[in-house]
């Protein structure tokens, strides 16, 4: 609308002039104005005195203003509503809406950004940082051969071939490629305390025995038989057969024995494979101590629990066995594997050959190995 040329003390002097006895026509030609506008005036502001009009007017310009903050609220409204569906949590998210509002609603850049809770320098800060697309790439390739690892393993593997990331970053990298792990269902947790394990402070100080379960394509099921030396965390067989008796196990301990000598320990839970005749006959003529768990206290048997369940996690779960043959040929090459390439985090990032290797160097160094 356009503003007039006269002020409202201007307008109410005028009227002032009408009510003193001038005719109308006479105050037209004095004041430039026609009829109209004079009776309109008179409508608006006629028995007013000067303040009286100043608060009329400070009355219009808040209503004024009321008006447009409250057309700004809903258009805010409507553009929050049409913006995408998920929360802008991230700043990449809010810089696309701010982008968005801008371009199709006209939106100037510090309105739009404070719509969305972004600071406009934020809205406008050009990173400099690379694209690192060597270091994804080669991610994604572990990624994708190890399905299993997070990025705390890979991030081991990638230091091994000469990769140099730091953590943070590599796990910033490892989130924005969406490579997290799916965690598979939940699992039970202790309540109260509970007394920690002994470690041992040797090569075959403590073994450790248990038996995972699988099943075959054709659904006949089989049984692998784990042995794992505590201290060194090696695999040391994963025997598989549909079939294993306490004799078949004491055959393949002793075949164990003759490769890396005999445990002074072994811990099992309370089978009937490690409870009969033939395991406690090779317990005695072994002279090895055998100790069984608490009945109901998988813990006890801590490292092989660990063991199985980095076994079924990586390999049980992954691979669908045609046959006893496949199933020995595979679970072998994962075995070989857990002991040769794959990284321990207990170790300090090592393989159990390698911590084996170094352990036995330093027992050397000090003159005796156990």
């Amino acid at each position: 609308m356009r503003k007039s040329r006269f002020s409202d003390e201007q307008i109410i002097g005028i009227l002032k002039e009408h009510q003193a006895g001038m005719p109308v026509a006479d105050v037209c030609r004095k004041h430039g104005i026609s009829d109209a506008t004079l009776y309109t005036w008179r409508s608006k502001y006629g028995g007013m005195e000067v303040s009286d009009a100043r608060k009329l007017k400070t009355l219009e310009d808040e209503n004024r203003r009321l008006k447009k903050l409250l057309a700004e609220s809903m258009l805010d409204v409507a553009t929050l509503r049409e913006m995408n569906g998920k929360k802008l949590l991230t700043p990449g998210s809010r810089r696309r809406a701010v982008s968005w509002a801008i371009e199709k609603k006209g939106y100037s850049q510090r309105r739009a950004c404070g719509l969305v809770g972004m600071a406009p320098r934020v809205y406008r800060y050009a990173s400099r940082r690379g694209d690192d697309e060597g270091v994804r790439a080669r991610l994604r390739e572990l990624a994708a051969i190890r399905r299993r690892f997070g990025y705390r393993r890979l991030h081991i593997l990638l230091k091994r071939e000469g990769v140099a990331v730091n953590h943070k970053k590599l796990y910033r990298i490892y989130r924005e490629e969406r490579l997290t792990v799916r965690k598979r269902g939940g699992r039970k947790r202790a309540l109260g305390t509970r007394a920690p394990m002994a470690i041992p402070q040797g090569r075959n100080q403590r073994w450790s025995l248990d038996f995972v379960s699988d099943t075959l394509v054709d659904g006949r099921r089989f049984r692998v038989l784990v042995v794992v030396d505590d201290f060194t965390r090696e695999c040391l067989t994963l025997l598989v057969d549909t079939s294993l008796s306490g004799v078949r196990v004491a055959r393949e301990l002793d075949r164990l024995v003759v490769l890396r000598g005999r445990p002074a320990m072994i811990v099992s839970d309370n089978g009937t494979e490690f409870t009969s005749h033939a395991m406690l006959r090779w317990s005695e003529e072994n002279r090895v101590e055998w100790h069984y768990i608490a009945p109901g206290k998988p813990m006890q048997n801590g490292f092989v629990e660990s063991l199985n369940g980095r076994f079924r996690d990586e390999c049980l779960n992954e691979t669908l066995f045609r046959g006893l043959a496949h199933a020995r040929n595979v679970i072998e090459e994962w075995r070989t594997d857990y002991n040769t390439e794959r990284p321990h985090t207990s170790l300090d990032g090592l393989t159990p050959n390698e911590f084996a290797a170094r352990s036995r160097e330093d027992q050397n160094r000090n003159g005796f190995w156990l």
